[in-house]
């Protein structure tokens, strides 16, 4: 775990997908699970910001549409939530490019 970039503040939001799924397990919706991780992020006192618009550059413009971020917690880590049995590539990819548009 040592190559973990903002080791702390990861172990404090891990804590609370496992919290919400131990008490709500699977077959839920995603909008379930983010109003269970925005009360757990409350009551750890966890600040965290919930569907945070970015601005999408493609080349000398922005585009109308609009990224948003499931949550942004310690005001830098990206939680971007999925309700999947297994996470795939394009899922992976997907959160890259979020890192890339939000910097």
């Amino acid at each position: 775990m040592s190559n973990i970039v903002y080791k702390d503040e990861s172990y404090a939001i891990v804590g609370v997908p496992f919290e919400v799924y131990n008490n709500l397990g699977s077959g839920f919706s995603e909008i379930v699970y983010k109003d269970a991780l925005e009360y757990e992020f409350k009551i750890r006192k966890i600040p965290f910001k919930s569907e945070k618009e970015y601005c999408v550059a493609y080349k000398d413009i922005f585009l109308p549409n609009k990224f948003y971020a499931d949550f942004v917690v310690f005001d830098k880590i990206i939680l971007e939530i999925k309700s999947i049995e297994n996470l795939h590539d394009k899922h992976i990819a997907q959160c890259i490019n979020y890192l890339k548009i939000s910097n």
